[in-house]
C-alpha cells in the first residue's frame, strides 16, 4: 500500500471562466470544491488507477471536516488527524489557457499536535511499501519535519518520496529521500543552478544528489521530465506541451512514480506514465483529476530516450 502525508491539506476551490482579465469582474460558468493539497491530490490519482492507497495529514476545523467528508464521498481512505485550526482554502481560477493560484497559509499548529502526529504517522505505517510526503507546511510545524517522518518511514522499511521546497525539502535531503521530484524553480533555489533545459537539470540534479537525494526526477514543466537513477538518465516529454490548468499536474506525476516504485516498473515505462498522467491532468478542470481514456491516449504519444 502506498501512504500520502499532506501536512497542510486544503479544501480547492476551482473557478472556471472564459478568460481572466486582471482588474475585471468575471462570471464564473462553473465550479468545483474537492479534498487538495498535493498529497490529497497524489492519493485521488493512485486511487483512480486501482492502487491502495491511504491519504493522512493535518485536517482541522469545519474546513477540515467539509474535506474529509469529501474523501469519503470519492471513495479515498482518509486517516487525518484533526487540529484545533481551521484546515486553509485554496482557490484556482482556471480559463481555457492556463490557471491562477490563491494559497492561504494553513492553521497553526501547536508543538503537542504536530508530536501527536509523528504519532499517528507512525502507527499507520504497518503494511504500507511507500510513503509520499507532499506540499508545504502549515504554520507552527517545524522545517524539520519531512526529515522526522523520512527517518520513521525508513525504520519501517517503506520506500520514500519526498516533493517539497525551501527548507523542508533541504531538510529532508538530510535523511536520503528515495526519490525527490523538484521542478525547475526549486532546482535552482537549492543548487544555485537556473535550469533552463534538460542539459542544466541534469547538472543541477547531480547536485541535489549530492546533497542526499536517491533517484530524482525534475519536471521541465512543457518540456517534460529528466530522471537520474542509478540505473540511468532519461529524458520523458510529449512532442508538443499542452495548454490547460496545470494545477495537480506535479502530483499526478508523483502518482505515477509512486505506483512504479510500489510496482518495480522499469524506469522507461514509469516515466511515460508519469507524462502522460501529468499531461491528462493539465486537461483536467480539477486538481486530482484524470480522465483515464485521455491518459491512455497520452501514454502512446509519450517520447522517452536514455541520456
Amino acid at each position: 500500500m502506498i501512504l500520502t502525508v499532506t501536512p497542510n491539506a486544503a479544501l480547492d476551490v476551482t473557478y472556471q471562466v472564459d478568460a481572466l482579465t486582471p482588474y475585471a469582474t468575471h462570471r464564473v460558468a462553473a465550479v468545483a470544491e474537492r479534498a487538495g493539497g498535493k498529497g490529497v491530490n497524489v492519493a485521488r490519482v493512485l486511487h483512480g488507477l486501482g492502487t491502495p492507497v491511504l491519504a493522512t495529514g493535518l485536517a482541522g476545523g469545519p474546513t477540515g471536516q467539509r474535506l474529509r467528508e469529501l474523501l469519503v464521498a470519492d471513495d479515498v481512505a482518509e486517516a487525518f488527524l484533526p487540529v484545533t485550526g481551521d484546515a486553509r482554502r485554496t482557490v484556482v481560477v482556471a480559463d481555457r489557457a492556463d490557471a491562477t493560484g490563491f494559497w492561504e497559509p494553513g492553521p497553526n499548529v501547536s508543538a503537542a499536535e504536530w508530536s501527536g502526529f509523528t504519532a499517528h504517522f507512525a502507527a499507520l505505517l504497518a503494511g504500507v511499501k511507500v510513503v509520499v510526503l507532499s506540499g508545504s507546511l502549515p504554520p507552527g510545524v517545524p522545517a524539520t519535519a519531512y526529515a522526522e517522518l523520512l527517518a520513521l518511514a525508513h525504520a519501517a522499511g517503506a520506500a520514500t518520496i519526498l516533493d517539497a521546497d525551501g527548507d523542508p525539502l533541504r531538510q529532508g535531503l538530510r535523511v536520503q529521500p528515495d526519490l525527490v521530484k523538484p521542478n525547475a524553480s526549486e532546482l535552482h533555489a537549492l543548487t544555485g543552478i537556473r535550469v533552463d533545459g534538460p542539459d542544466a537539470a541534469r547538472t543541477a540534479v547531480a547536485a541535489l544528489r549530492e546533497l542526499g537525494a536517491g533517484d530524482v526526477v525534475a519536471s521541465l514543466g512543457g518540456g517534460g521530465l529528466v530522471a537520474v537513477s542509478a540505473q540511468g538518465v532519461w529524458r520523458a516529454r510529449l512532442a508538443e506541451p499542452l495548454t490547460g490548468n496545470p494545477t495537480g499536474a506535479g502530483d499526478a506525476c508523483v502518482a505515477a512514480l509512486a505506483r512504479g516504485l510500489l510496482t518495480g516498473q522499469p524506469w522507461p515505462e514509469r516515466l511515460r506514465d508519469a507524462v502522460a498522467l501529468s499531461a491528462a491532468a493539465v486537461l483536467s478542470p480539477v486538481a486530482g483529476t484524470v480522465d483515464p481514456d485521455v491518459y491512455q491516449r497520452l501514454r502512446t504519444e509519450v517520447i522517452v530516450d536514455a541520456c
